[in-house]
């Protein structure tokens, strides 16, 4: 399968660099470039994209409200985005989270953990570190925003401790393969598993519930050192 990616980003520069490096994969497409968070709003409802990859200081409408308005689109329901930033944790990136996004890489990483991110989102799953999670947790996430929606102890009743088990792991930006060891279950079972979760919870992705956990106070995530 093909993945189909917007790229939105202000500077020609890197629009170009990462043109040739999307080109140069046989199971990735570009199919519209914007400069702007307007421009990749209009161009998501356009091509209806696997993977939105926005930087998260376009100019004019920001990453942030972009991302915001384009997972909000009952039209795109599988169109995810991909934060990219200069500064790996920043206040920006944890509302954009919030917003929606499914995770976020620094522009400084190599092209292949850039591409290995691009097909994770697309794949589903949310691209989080554990130590990119806890800091995030720690300094901008801990604390619910207005009108955040939040686990009850009503909504996790039907849930089985298996179930509370693998949601603290993911919430710990832990992977599928690394539940799945920990619990001597393949990697397939735990995907369906958090599947199951995440519509019980009407959550988007991986991402989502992290907040979504984190928020509720069904995961306590102490501060990491120095931070």
């Amino acid at each position: 399968m093909t993945i189909r990616v917007l790229l939105a980003d202000d500077q020609a520069l890197v629009r170009a660099a990462l043109r040739i490096l999307l080109d140069s994969c046989d199971d990735m497409e570009l199919v519209a470039e914007a400069t702007c968070g307007g421009e990749a709003v209009a161009l998501a409802r356009v091509h209806r994209p696997d993977v939105v990859m926005m930087d998260i200081r376009v100019p004019g409408t920001d990453g942030v409200a972009a991302t915001s308005e384009i997972c909000a689109d009952p039209g795109a329901p599988g169109t995810r985005v991909l934060i990219l930033t200069t500064r790996e944790i920043d206040a920006r990136v944890a509302e954009a989270l919030r917003a929606g996004a499914s995770g976020f890489l620094d522009k400084d990483v190599t092209a292949d953990v850039l591409l290995d991110g691009i097909r994770t989102v697309a794949s589903g799953d949310s691209l989080l570190s554990p130590l990119a999670t806890r800091a995030l947790i720690s300094r901008f996430l801990a604390v619910p925003a207005p009108d955040t929606p939040l686990i009850t102890s009503g909504d996790l009743a039907a849930f089985t401790d298996r179930d509370r088990e693998v949601v603290t792991w993911v919430a710990e930006g832990r992977s599928n393969a690394e539940i799945a060891e920990r619990l001597d279950v393949s990697a397939v079972s735990v995907r369906t598993q958090v599947r199951r979760v995440m519509t019980e919870l009407g959550v988007r992705d991986r991402a989502q519930l992290v907040v979504l956990a984190h928020q509720s106070g069904l995961v306590r995530t102490q501060a990491p050192a120095n931070c």
